[in-house]
C-alpha cells in the first residue's frame, strides 16, 4: 500500500490523528496490531479535558459524548477526615466530561470504519526503515503474510512497548524514567458513583473515587506492585475502600457489585526528542504519566493536534517548519504534565520510604492547600487547562 501518512496504532492518539488528518484533507493508514475487540475492550481514564472535549466536537464525532457523558465540575481531596472541594467552574470558568477511553475509541473507530477509511486490526507493525529518507515505509504482518506500507511520513502511536520509539537509531532519543513502588488496584462496580472525584490521602493509603456513569463507580486503592487483583475479594475491597475514604458509618458509599478488576503499576516516562527524521511519536509512545491528575489521554489529544497541524503545511506546502519544530513544541507542555502527575502522586500517596518527618510534611503541604485559594485555583487551573493547545 501507499499512503501519505503511516499511523500505528488505534488507540486514542493513532484515531485522532487519523481523523484531524483526514478533515485536512490528508491520507492516513493505521495499523493495528490487536483486533478491534481488544482495542474498544481496553478499560483506561475517563477525564476529558476540554480541550479534548473541543477536538471531538470539531471532528463532529461528540453525539454520544453529549448523550451519555457526565459534566464533572468538583475535584475534591480528603486527608485527617476533613474534605478540599475544588469548584472548577468557579476557579477556572471550565469542567471537565467523565467519559470511558474506550468510549471514545468506540466512536473513533465507528466513524472511520463507516467512512471506509483504512483501519487495519491484527496487523502489527514489525519493522520500520528508511526513516532519515523521504519516502519510509513499515513491514506488518496480515493474514499470515508479510507486507509493507509506504508512506511519507511514520506517526508512532503505538505506545510505550511498540517498534515506534525502537526504530529511532542508538542515541538519537533520550529516556527519562520515575518507577514507582506501588500501583492501583481498579475497580468497576455497579454502584451509585461520589458526586465528585474524590482523592484520599490516609494513614492506609491512597484511594480514589469516580465514576463513569450514574449508575457505575470507578474506584481505585494503592496497593503493592506486586499485587494480584483476584487477591481482593469485593468484601475486603469495600471493607479497605471504606476505611481510606473516612467513611466509618459506611453512609456515604455506596456498594454494588464489582464486575472488573485491573492493576496499573504507576510510572513516569518522557522520550526526548519526540521525533527522528520521517518519524514522529505521539502519546504513549512520547511519554506515560502516572494516573493521578487523568492527563494520559488528554495528552495524546494535544500531541496529535500539534502533528495534524504540521503534517498540513508538510503535505500541502512542502513546509517543514512544523514537523521541525513538534517535538520541542509539545515537549514544553508534557513535562509540565509530568510534574503535575507526579506532584500529586507525591503529595497523595502513602511511601513505605518516608519518615515520619516526610510524611508530616506531606500533610502539611495539603493543610496548606485547604487554607489557600491560589493553591486551589492552580491545581484546578492544571486539572482542567493545562493540556490546550492553540491552533
Amino acid at each position: 500500500m501507499r499512503t501519505q501518512v503511516g499511523i500505528i496504532g488505534a488507540g486514542p492518539a493513532g484515531l485522532f490523528l487519523a481523523h484531524l488528518l483526514k478533515a485536512r484533507g490528508i491520507e492516513s493508514v493505521i495499523l493495528e496490531g490487536r483486533s478491534r475487540a481488544h482495542v474498544e475492550g481496553r478499560v483506561r481514564a475517563g477525564v476529558l479535558e476540554p480541550g479534548t472535549v473541543d477536538t471531538l466536537a470539531r471532528l463532529g464525532l461528540d453525539a454520544r459524548l453529549r448523550r451519555e457523558g457526565l459534566v464533572d465540575s468538583g475535584l475534591d481531596m480528603r486527608f485527617r477526615g476533613r474534605t478540599i472541594h475544588l469548584d472548577l467552574p468557579g476557579l477556572t470558568g471550565r469542567s471537565v466530561m467523565i467519559y470511558g477511553q474506550q468510549e471514545v475509541v468506540k466512536d473513533l473507530v465507528a466513524a472511520r470504519i463507516e467512512a471506509g477509511d483504512p483501519l487495519l486490526f491484527d496487523a502489527p507493525a514489525t519493522a520500520i526503515e528508511g526513516i532519515d529518507g523521504p519516502r519510509p515505509r513499515i513491514r506488518y504482518e496480515q493474514a499470515g503474510e508479510s507486507r509493507w506500507l509506504d508512506c511519507d511520513v511514520v506517526a508512532a502511536c503505538d505506545g510505550y512497548h511498540g517498534i515506534g520509539r525502537a526504530s529511532a537509531p542508538p542515541g538519537a532519543l533520550t529516556s527519562y524514567e520515575q518507577s514507582y513502588g506501588f500501583a492501583w488496584l481498579g475497580v468497576l462496580a455497579r454502584a451509585r458513583p461520589m458526586a465528585d472525584m474524590t482523592y484520599s490521602n490516609s494513614d492506609r493509603g491512597f484511594a480514589l473515587c469516580s465514576r463513569r456513569s450514574m449508575s457505575v463507580s470507578r474506584l481505585y486503592l494503592q496497593v503493592p506492585a506486586e499485587e494480584r487483583p483476584e487477591d481482593w475479594s469485593d468484601a475486603r475491597f469495600w471493607d479497605e475502600l471504606h476505611a481510606r475514604m473516612f467513611d466509618a458509618d459506611r453512609s456515604e458509599i455506596a456498594e454494588g457489585e464489582i464486575f472488573q478488576r485491573d492493576l496499573a503499576k504507576l510510572r513516569a516516562f518522557v522520550g526526548a526528542p519526540m521525533q527522528h527524521g520521517r518519524l514522529f511519536l505521539a502519546g504513549d509512545a512520547a511519554h506515560i504519566v502516572p494516573p493521578a491528575g487523568a492527563k494520559g489521554l488528554n495528552m495524546a489529544v494535544a500531541d496529535v493536534r500539534v502533528l495534524a497541524d504540521a503534517l498540513e503545511g508538510f503535505c500541502r506546502r512542502g513546509d517543514t517548519a512544523g514537523l521541525e519544530g513538534y517535538s520541542a513544541r509539545c515537549l514544553d507542555r508534557v513535562w509540565k504534565a509530568v510534574r503535575l502527575s507526579s506532584a500529586l502522586t507525591g503529595l497523595l500517596h502513602r511511601f513505605d520510604e518516608h519518615t515520619p518527618m516526610q510524611r508530616n510534611l506531606q500533610l502539611a503541604e495539603l493543610e496548606y492547600i485547604a487554607g489557600s485559594p491560589a493553591a486551589q485555583a492552580s491545581i484546578a487551573e492544571q486539572y482542567v487547562r493545562l493540556n490546550e493547545v492553540t491552533d
